[in-house]
Order: structure tokens, then C-alpha cells, then sequence
């Protein structure tokens, strides 16, 4: 098991149908950092509290907002032109490239904020993803299953 929540979702990222499943559950509104950290925290054995996503979504939502959003939206809207233009297409990869670094310190920072949580055995393996994807409405379950089965092969 990775330690640091970091390393954790490159390696869930990386599993067969975790990335698609991610893109799926994010166009649904599900903020897929905390959702991975959501997994990371389930592994980890630490309880799920409504008031701990609370801080979660506190931490996370104003830098989704302000930072990560903002680079992804320049990027999908340059996606077309860059197809057709060299250096466009070499500023997109630079975007991309700082969308990730954003992400990677939104991902530092969801961390920072469960430094002291304790860590109990849960009997639901996947209770963090249930109740956070509650919050989203629908959420697709093929791509939740997805999440499910990637993480219970860690």
C-alpha cells in the first residue's frame, strides 16, 4: 500500500478503467481528487465522518475553483485549434502539464487535512465512495464499480 496520497492515486490511476471511470464520475460534478483521496482514506481503515469530507470539500473546492478549473477549461478549449497548430499545441501541453501540478497540490493538501485521523477498521470497504458520491446525485455505479474493484485488488 502507498503511504502518501500522492503515490496512492498514480497507482489507482494507472489501474485498467480507473481513469475512465474518474473522467465519468467527474463530469457527473464528483470531485475526483476527493474521491481518490476518499479511496485512499477507505484503505487506509479510517472512518467515514460527514464532517470529515466536510473539510475535504472545504480544502479542495476553493482551489478546484480558482486554480484547477480555470487550467482545464483553457485546455479543452484550446483542444480543437491546438490540432491544427503547432505552437497552440505546445502551450496546451504546458497547461496540462500545470493542471496536473495543480492537482498533485490540491492532492498535498487534502492529505495535510487528515494528518490525526484516526484509523479504525470499517466494515464497508467502499463506505467513503458511497457517501461521497451520494452528494453528486446519481453517480454512474458502472464507474463507481469500477473504482470498487480497482481498489479491493490494492
Amino acid at each position: 500500500m502507498q503511504t502518501d496520497l500522492w503515490n496512492y492515486c498514480l497507482n489507482l490511476y494507472a489501474r485498467p478503467g480507473v481513469e475512465q471511470a474518474c473522467l465519468q464520475l467527474q463530469d457527473q460534478g464528483v470531485d475526483v481528487c476527493v474521491l481518490l483521496c476518499a479511496a485512499w482514506l477507505e484503505e487506509r481503515g479510517v472512518a467515514f465522518d460527514k464532517a470529515r469530507l466536510g473539510q475535504l470539500n472545504a480544502c479542495a473546492g476553493p482551489w478546484q475553483h480558482e486554480v484547477v478549473q480555470p487550467l482545464r477549461q483553457l485546455r479543452t478549449r484550446w483542444r480543437e485549434a491546438a490540432a491544427h497548430d503547432d505552437a497552440l499545441a505546445t502551450l496546451r501541453v504546458q497547461v496540462k502539464a500545470l493542471e496536473l501540478e495543480a492537482e498533485r497540490m490540491l492532492l498535498r493538501r487534502l492529505e495535510s487535512v487528515t494528518h490525526g485521523w484516526s484509523k479504525t477498521q470499517s466494515q464497508d470497504t467502499c463506505a467513503w465512495l458511497q457517501k461521497m458520491t451520494v452528494d453528486a446525485g446519481h453517480p454512474d455505479c458502472d464507474a463507481l464499480h469500477t473504482l470498487r474493484v480497482a481498489i479491493n485488488r490494492a
